[in-house]
């Protein structure tokens, strides 16, 4: 092994073990099969993972400061929480894709949404732009913080991050309560509907907690009670303003006429 006064890569003088202008390290070393496999790859491999569990620890333990830690500089730590948010959205997509295909096995396949058009419009739209509808809260979180937490300073950005750490912990959440409504199919099938109601609960619970840490030094918890409170009325709104727009969507506006046979 030996040190180059100069990064093999850009060509900048480099005087410590990583190269101050592109960050490679200055150490170089003949390719063999021994450090191939115990240094690229499975070295690579643990930093890899190390990374996403560390990422998924702080979003569901400490998201709210995780994401301030992030916005002041402390970054190398951290995976990509976007990226990992879509991973597990498609982790999630896949589960409830198989959930469906097993409750058409196991379940009447003529279910009163298939015999409705509407209802069979709408699924084929939110499977078809599930990730897109879902991470469109991202945005809208960020938004609404904005707005309402604004002695922190942070810009629209910097709430998007973390919205985003946020977003990345109800992915999470969401992917273990999928999880449990596959007992729908056991003979404990009553687990399922506790989950449900008890995963619901959670992620309410988990939003009210993540802004809360982020932002209960800059408000009196009446201060912030009241800001929350807004916060999750507007979600109702969106939510409720979304559903009417899609329905509109589906039935040409016909909101008075549904079809109820395909």
């Amino acid at each position: 092994m030996s040190h180059s006064t100069r990064c093999l890569n850009c060509d900048a003088i480099a005087s410590n073990v990583f190269c101050s202008h592109c960050g490679q390290k200055t150490d170089t070393h003949r390719i063999t099969l021994k450090h191939f496999v115990f240094h690229d790859i499975l070295h690579g491999v643990w930093h890899f993972e190390k990374g996403i569990l560390f990422t998924i620890k702080e979003a569901l333990v400490r998201p709210g400061n995780a994401a301030l830690d992030y916005i002041a500089g402390k970054r190398i730590r951290y995976y990509n929480v976007f990226y990992l948010a879509l991973i597990l959205l498609g982790l999630n997509i896949f589960l409830t894709h198989y959930y469906d295909s097993l409750s058409e096995v196991y379940e009447n396949p003529i279910s009163d949404v298939k015999n409705n058009a509407a209802g069979m419009k709408i699924a084929s739209f939110m499977s078809k732009y599930a990730k897109a509808i879902l991470f469109s809260f991202v945005p809208l979180f960020a938004l609404k913080s904005t707005l309402l937490f604004r002695r922190r300073k942070l810009n629209l950005s910097e709430h998007f991050i973390v919205a985003g750490m946020i977003f990345l912990g109800i992915v999470l959440i969401t992917v273990v309560g999928t999880l449990f409504s596959f007992f729908d199919f056991t003979y404990f099938d009553s687990i399922s509907e506790v989950a449900e109601f008890v995963f619901s609960l959670l992620i309410l619970f988990y939003v009210i907690y993540s802004y809360y840490a982020a932002f209960k030094s800059d408000y009196s918890v009446w201060g912030f009670s009241w800001r929350m409170l807004l916060f999750l009325l507007f979600i109702i709104v969106e939510l409720f303003l979304f559903f009417v727009l899609l329905f509109g969507f589906v039935t040409h506006w016909k909101f008075g006429s549904i079809n109820y046979h395909v």
